[in-house]
């Protein structure tokens, strides 16, 4: 039966998370320099006064 190399699996594993590390730095790059452009629709909705009440029904 043939020896288990483990530092061959221990160097793959640290590899795949170098790589899971670096796709979630680029992600997080990726959504920071989006919200400096643009400003999300939420904010632009959200101004922090409340909504006019409906003129549709009779005060009572």
């Amino acid at each position: 039966m043939a020896k288990p190399n483990y530092s061959f699996e221990k160097r793959q594993r640290e590899l795949a998370k170098k790589k899971k590390k670096e796709e979630k730095l680029k992600d997080k790059t990726e959504r920071k320099s989006v919200g400096e452009g643009e400003p999300e629709s939420d904010a632009e909705e959200s101004t922090g006064e409340p909504a006019a009440p409906d003129t549709d029904q009779p005060a009572s």
